[in-house]
């Protein structure tokens, strides 16, 4: 079975806008468009139920059953338990909150290991503790590949390490780290896995469980939602922390590492998101299955097409000896996230060019830029990164090779 594209993009408001028209959107790692479920349910809430929830009256009653949906379907989309889904601001200010969460469960000369593949939202936060007395072990990349060793990370370890945080995929190198193994080395060595998915979210939720990571992270923004980031915590975990609200929410975890109110109307609206992941597997299968069966045979759809897409750019890519990939030239292992620096043209110039031929990408560092420096790549002006997801078509792809060749050539 493929994925039916048309129905796809009739789910997305800005497939039929006036003025994108022609456009084609290659910045997805920065932000994706909404589907209409989340858009809906954003505008019926303010519309409707844009009070403070849980008092006596139907207003209210309703805004804080359908703020607990979302906790409750997110959970069972991603395989954990509603208790150990918590929404925040963004990807950045949740691990900034879990650091200072987490930072009283070590001691002065603890160790944590931080890859250098990371985007900075899992990266600073951590890294600012060595003001605390916390010893940073740094993760590098290849300086070639840029990818993450695991017989490196295997000689990082010692007795005092407490944890390992690294991405599930790059935001500019795109290669997908193994999960699992991982988090399970860090385990052997009594050490928790905190993993950033935000790069590997957009293009498949995980199942956090089969991960085994202790917090996983990603930004539903970047997965067709509202401008908030989720965490996965385990619930035995976060029983360890301290309470970051205030002093009569210890021990409501759902409170507890959340400093400030939650934004009721986009938490209700992140449900939208699931809606669309519903539409998508009843349009595409005709058997009942639970939403964490729903979530891999939609992955499965999503990655197919994405991939077909990815070999089809990246077989010209390979073809031009006028352009670096930064990270693998081959679909394997990576999800459509593909960095290149133009070798004979000005990347300014190369950008501008995409850009008057209606194609939407990004440049700069993307706040990666520790990958960056380990690849000697200056970070100003940074690469051109070119990140899809399952809504594209290959006529987009053919629209971005054409608009390459004429801004190289």
């Amino acid at each position: 079975m493929k994925l039916d594209l048309q129905f796809v993009r009739s789910q997305f408001p800005a497939f039929s806008e006036p003025s994108l028209k022609g456009w084609a959107f290659f910045e997805n790692a920065g932000g994706s468009y909404p589907c209409v479920q989340v858009i809906n349910r954003l505008t019926d809430f303010y519309m409707k139920n844009k009070v403070q929830v849980n008092y006596p009256y139907p207003a209210s009653m309703l805004a804080g059953r359908l703020m607990e949906a979302s906790y409750k379907r997110m959970a069972d989309y991603l395989n954990a338990e509603p208790s150990e889904i918590h929404f925040g601001p963004s990807t950045s200010q949740n691990v900034y909150v879990l650091a200072h969460a987490m930072l009283p469960m070590w001691k002065e000369g603890d160790e944590i290991i931080v890859s250098c593949q990371d985007h900075e939202a899992n990266a600073g936060a951590w890294r600012r503790l060595a003001d605390r007395g916390i010893k940073i072990i740094e993760w590098h990349v290849h300086p070639e590949t840029g990818l993450l060793s695991l017989d490196e990370l295997d000689g990082l370890f010692s007795d005092r390490t407490k944890m390992v945080a690294f991405p599930h995929c790059s935001n500019v190198i795109g290669h997908v780290n193994p999960v699992r193994v991982i988090s399970q080395r860090a385990h052997d060595h009594g050490a928790l896995s905190v993993v950033d998915g935000v790069g590997y979210a957009p293009h498949g939720f995980p199942d956090v469980k089969e991960l085994a990571a202790d917090i996983y992270l990603f930004s539903l923004y970047k997965t067709f939602g509202p401008h908030l980031g989720l965490m996965y915590v385990d619930k035995e975990l976060i029983l360890k922390m301290e309470n970051q609200s205030h002093f009569f929410k210890e021990g409501i975890t759902r409170s507890m590492l959340t400093p400030a109110g939650p934004d009721h109307a986009q938490i209700a609206a992140a449900s939208g998101i699931l809606d669309y992941f519903d539409a998508v597997y009843q349009h595409h299968f005709n058997e009942e299955a639970t939403p964490a069966k729903r979530n891999i045979a939609i992955n499965k759809l999503f990655q197919e097409h994405e991939k077909e897409l990815l070999e089809r750019l990246l077989e010209f890519l390979r073809s031009r000896d006028d352009i670096q990939i930064v990270g693998p030239d081959h679909a394997e292992d990576r999800e459509p996230i593909v960095s290149i620096i133009p070798k004979n043209k000005n990347i300014k110039k190369v950008y501008a060019s995409l850009t008057d031929q209606k194609l939407m990408l990004g440049m700069g560092n993307f706040y990666a830029h520790r990958p960056l420096i380990d690849m000697n790549i200056p970070r100003d002006p940074g690469v051109l990164r070119i990140s899809f997801l399952h809504y594209t078509t290959m006529d987009e792809i053919n629209q971005l090779i054409q608009g390459l060749k004429v801004a190289l050539n």
